[in-house]
């Protein structure tokens, strides 16, 4: 099997570096004539898929849109993963997951073991109770060739007084940032990426030597510009995977206006 960052550059490499965020908010399902349930998030989901699978890179499915209508949104959800599988598109399930021991160890079986039916190609994790504490999920995306992004300078203002405090080691975002770096060498698979806002003016952080993928959510409705993204990461644009949600969703359901809205974004 390919490994992650192989098969992702592959993809990127014939379709564009988008990637759209499948945010079935409620508002948004209002608008497209759904049932706000897990019945109308699985219908738009499906159909974002059925539409675009064939034209971009990726789909990040929020799994919260989901979780929230019990069995039923997580039966959807599994649907929907199995959807993008099909299309030939990369699944990156943000599940933004965090833990330590046999709990981290579960989680990392449920998105990224073989078998599993919630495996994705990729999912996000939160560092913040150490990188290490993700060393299950690690190990497993290598075992199975898939990917991990770990959440790095997010665009919320309030990661600011925990991503930019300062130890004797440099900010705490920069030695993520590091980690992931070192890991990435050490395994020779690239299989950590990072989670980068596309918001902000700068990012506060050094991604020169990242040698992984770059995860860039904030694009459109919250303010970051596609335009902007060479600014922002220098060198390491082509390591971006640029995250366009509701700024697509919103074009729905006519399959057409779906197609030209992803169509301006990758032009």
């Amino acid at each position: 099997m390919t490994s992650y960052y192989r098969r992702l550059t592959e993809v990127a490499g014939q379709r564009g570096p988008l990637c759209v965020g499948i945010d079935p908010h409620p508002s948004l399902l209002q608008a497209w004539g759904l049932t706000v349930d897990a019945r109308g998030a699985e219908r738009c989901a499906r159909h974002l898929v059925g539409v675009l699978g064939e034209l971009v890179t990726a789909f990040k499915p929020q799994s919260a849109f989901f979780e929230r209508y019990g069995a039923a949104g997580v039966a959807a959800l599994e649907r929907v993963l199995a959807d993008i599988k099909a299309s030939g598109a990369i699944s990156i399930l943000d599940v933004k997951r965090g833990d330590i021991g046999s709990t981290m160890e579960a989680y990392a079986d449920a998105y990224l073991a073989d078998g599993s039916p919630l495996a994705a190609d990729a999912i996000t994790c939160s560092p913040y109770l150490g990188f290490e504490s993700l060393a299950p999920a690690f190990e497993r995306a290598i075992r199975y060739e898939r990917g991990v992004y770990v959440l790095a300078r997010t665009s919320n203002p309030e990661g600011d007084a925990v991503q930019l405090a300062f130890n004797d080691s440099g900010s705490v975002v920069q030695n993520i940032i590091d980690a992931a770096t070192a890991y990435n060498t050490n395994s020779r698979k690239k299989a950590i990426g990072l989670v980068v806002g596309g918001t902000r003016q700068r990012l506060g952080c050094d991604i020169s030597d990242f040698n992984g993928s770059i995860l860039v959510p904030g694009i459109g409705f919250q303010g970051g510009r596609m335009e902007d993204l060479p600014k922002l990461f220098g060198d390491a644009v082509d390591q971006v995977l640029a995250v366009v949600g509701r700024g697509i969703i919103s074009a729905g359901p006519d399959a057409q206006a779906l197609r030209t809205r992803v169509a301006k974004l990758i032009m």
